[in-house]
């Protein structure tokens, strides 16, 4: 893998774990307001675990191959 797919690879986990925190904030604000919606909920929950996967898969790929 080049630096440059490395520098490309180390943005996107940035700028997804940048989403992630403010997922996590949003979370916790709807958490104390009793009109939230459950799906609303449920929806921010599902999307904070999808970025969490997406960033493991991207950790993954910049750490060597350990079979080799």
């Amino acid at each position: 893998m080049t630096e440059d797919q490395q520098s490309d690879i180390n943005h996107r986990i940035e700028a997804l774990r940048s989403e992630h925190r403010a997922l996590d904030d949003e979370l916790q604000n709807l958490a104390h307001d009793p009109l939230t919606d459950d799906l609303q909920m449920q929806r921010l929950k599902k999307r904070k675990l999808f970025l969490k996967d997406s960033i493991n898969h991207l950790e993954s790929k910049l750490l060597p191959d350990m079979r080799a």
